[in-house]
């Protein structure tokens, strides 16, 4: 299985969790680096309203680091169901972004304000994934993802794009499927999954080949 998952993974997607490390850690010192989170959320909307939340699945360094590496020493225990609920992932978004519209506008016409900037920019990722870690070792790696302000935004601009399709006919209800996907989907249930993350692990583990994009 391990082969078949590599025909559907990016070659870069394990080793990208790097990037996350060296902007949240070595822009205390190089504010600079913060960014970095401009081209992240420029491929973020430029990609999802065609695909979804496929650039969580492969090119998110924050994704990339909990499947890779918290998922070495997580717990994998359930994400709990009220982190998807839009009732809560809308005001998680509205806040990210309020807070970090609020710190940027406060910093606009003094000194070093590019250093400034990039400042907040390395603090937002610094603690997002602080808490990406905390809620990965102790729940499930990508408990984050699960209310991700990001996740959320490519969930409203294309969670119907691109969806994972179900030949019912050749499934044998192995739940082998469900069993690897990340995201804890409910893979065989044929309704639109706007937080599938396309990393086609469930592809991959099908026996049956009844998976496919």
């Amino acid at each position: 299985m391990g082969k078949r998952r590599l025909i559907k993974m990016l070659k870069i997607t394990p080793y990208l969790g790097i990037l996350v490390l060296i902007v949240s850690i070595g822009g205390l010192w190089y504010p600079v680096l913060g960014y970095f989170m401009l081209l992240v959320f420029a491929a973020i909307f430029l990609i999802s309203p065609f695909r979804g939340r496929w650039f969580c699945g492969n090119l998110c360094p924050r994704g990339s680091l909990a499947d890779f590496w918290i998922g070495k020493i997580s717990k994998k225990r359930k994400i709990p169901a009220i982190l998807r609920s839009l009732w809560v992932r809308l005001p998680i978004f509205f806040l990210m972004m309020g807070i970090m519209g609020y710190r940027i506008s406060s910093v606009i016409g003094t000194l070093n304000t590019f250093e400034k900037i990039g400042m907040i920019f390395v603090t937002i990722c610094l603690v997002t994934t602080t808490i990406a870690v905390l809620l990965g070792s102790y729940l499930s790696p990508r408990t984050w993802c699960s209310f991700c302000p990001m996740g959320t935004a490519q969930n409203l601009l294309g969670g119907k794009r691109y969806q994972l399709k179900l030949e019912k006919d050749k499934c044998i209800s192995c739940k082998k499927c469900e069993k690897v996907c990340p995201m804890q989907l409910k893979v065989c249930q044929t309704e639109t999954k706007p937080d599938c993350i396309k990393c086609g692990r469930c592809v991959s583990a099908c026996p049956k080949d009844a998976l496919h994009f």
